[in-house]
């Protein structure tokens, strides 16, 4: 392996690397992988991460002391769990996420218990432990805004960040292929719905149409499937930008590809679709 890594210019680690059976599991980028014997793979978050992440918490809850609002300990306590969860959130990692709520729900309890010793549980949980929606005994606080008011603020939930499975890129698929286009623009459609940023520029795109098909020039409406295409192809050099997508109607991108020719001009004009 050294030898073959050496060909292409780069060199195996011997201190970090080792070999050792997937049965057992191993941790890699602060996940664990096992091979169950099953034959399934499962990726779950490291002990270690867990651990790391934990104390970070602590720090954060203990550096606070018993000076100001609880609005800025929540503040940096939500920065550390969005990052570690948005890392995690494509593994097997809803049991994890629930035990991490569970450890920063008592750390926070206890920090309210030390800042008011004199006061009963059933204050401090009316002071900073309130109901959002289906969500009790949400950590809570205030944080200033730029005009010097105050704004409520609460603490993010690990358990709520929803876990979200990769779909395996099929074997043979090639992204340089013209016969695979479609599949990989499917495949991008639906990355582009599972992201806020996603959403907003299948938003924007839909502005730019004027709420129209880019294939049969009808309305593309609510509760319809939606697609993206390239009009330069991915295989002709084409990019992801959004200034070469455009939406369809899930049956007019099929369509179109059905149609393009073998000369390579990337796409058929909405005009000889439209005839078609």
């Amino acid at each position: 392996m050294a030898q073959s890594l050496s060909e292409r210019g780069l060199e195996l680690s011997h201190e970090k690397a080792r070999i050792t059976p997937s049965e057992g599991g191993f941790d890699f980028l602060g996940q664990t992988v096992r091979r169950f014997s099953n034959g399934k793979v499962l990726l779950r978050p490291a002990v270690r991460g867990v651990r790391a992440l934990l104390a970070g918490v602590r720090e954060v809850i203990e550096g606070q002391g018993g000076q100001g609002t609880a609005g800025e300990p929540i503040r940096a306590l939500n920065a550390k769990i969005k990052g570690w969860t948005s890392y995690h959130r494509h593994a097997c990692s809803k049991r994890t996420f629930a035990h991490v709520d569970q450890r920063i729900f008592h750390l926070l309890w206890r920090w309210c218990r030390r800042r008011h010793r004199q006061k009963s549980q059933r204050w401090i949980k009316k002071t900073y432990f309130k109901r959002f929606g289906e969500r009790d005994w949400v950590f809570t606080g205030t944080i200033r805004d730029g005009k010097g008011g105050s704004l409520p603020i609460c603490l993010l939930e690990a358990a709520g960040v929803s876990i979200q499975r990769h779909v395996k890129v099929r074997g043979d698929a090639n992204p340089y292929d013209p016969e695979w286009e479609l599949y990989f623009e499917e495949r991008l459609f639906q990355k582009m719905q599972a992201t806020l940023a996603g959403r907003s520029q299948i938003a924007y795109l839909w502005r730019e149409q004027g709420g129209r098909c880019g294939g049969c020039g009808q309305l593309l409406q609510e509760g319809e499937q939606w697609q993206a295409h390239h009009r330069v192809r991915r295989s002709l050099g084409g990019d992801d930008g959004l200034d070469n997508l455009e939406l369809l109607h899930a049956n007019c991108h099929r369509q179109i590809h059905s149609r393009e020719s073998g000369t390579g001009s990337g796409r058929v004009s909405r005009e000889a679709f439209v005839k078609a």
